[in-house]
């Protein structure tokens, strides 16, 4: 596994939220050892799947409300979730994932107030170490410095994209 560092300089160099994206989903699964990990963005009332590095297709380009995912429950919190076992926990829209490989995961707001989440899967149940869940807080807080840097301007994924950044700063 790598070290959150050795993502630092690409996050620090990244130009827009495309490229974040891309280097958060990777940078992860990387310093979790993870089967799956997403980047998802707060679109408002909304969580959107911006894009995920995973052993088989996850969310990508879903939304799905904040009050429906786990992801919404990190952003709305601002607490990172920590999943031992989909399957026992209420947080967990069940039917989304009983035909994916997730049996466990660890979710991590981006940002305060939380305008991103970072998630890591696993296939097998369990609480992740204690370590991995720290890595990928540090990983969201150097994504959160990113996000501040490049803002919200370029929205790769659909046209008139607004985010919850924006509407407060509008």
């Amino acid at each position: 596994m790598k070290a959150v560092q050795d993502f630092q300089p690409a996050l620090a160099g990244a130009g827009d939220l495309a490229a974040i994206a891309r280097i958060v989903r990777s940078a992860a699964r990387d310093v979790t050892g993870a089967q799956g990990a997403t980047f998802v963005l707060r679109e408002n009332e909304n969580c959107f799947y911006a894009d995920e590095d995973a052993i088989a297709p996850l969310w990508k380009g879903q939304r799905f409300p904040l009050t429906a995912c786990i992801s919404g429950w990190a952003m709305l919190h601002d607490e990172t979730a920590i999943v031992p076992d989909i399957e026992t926990d209420p947080r967990i829209p069940i039917e989304a994932y009983r035909t994916t490989f997730v049996r466990s995961l660890v979710m991590v707001p981006v940002g305060s107030p939380p305008v991103a989440a970072i998630g890591a899967y696993w296939s097998r149940t369990g609480t992740p170490p204690a370590d991995r869940v720290a890595t990928l807080e540090h990983l969201a807080q150097l994504t959160a410095e990113a996000v501040t840097r490049v803002g919200f301007n370029d929205a790769p994924w659909a046209p008139n994209f607004r985010y919850a950044l924006d509407r407060d700063t509008a």
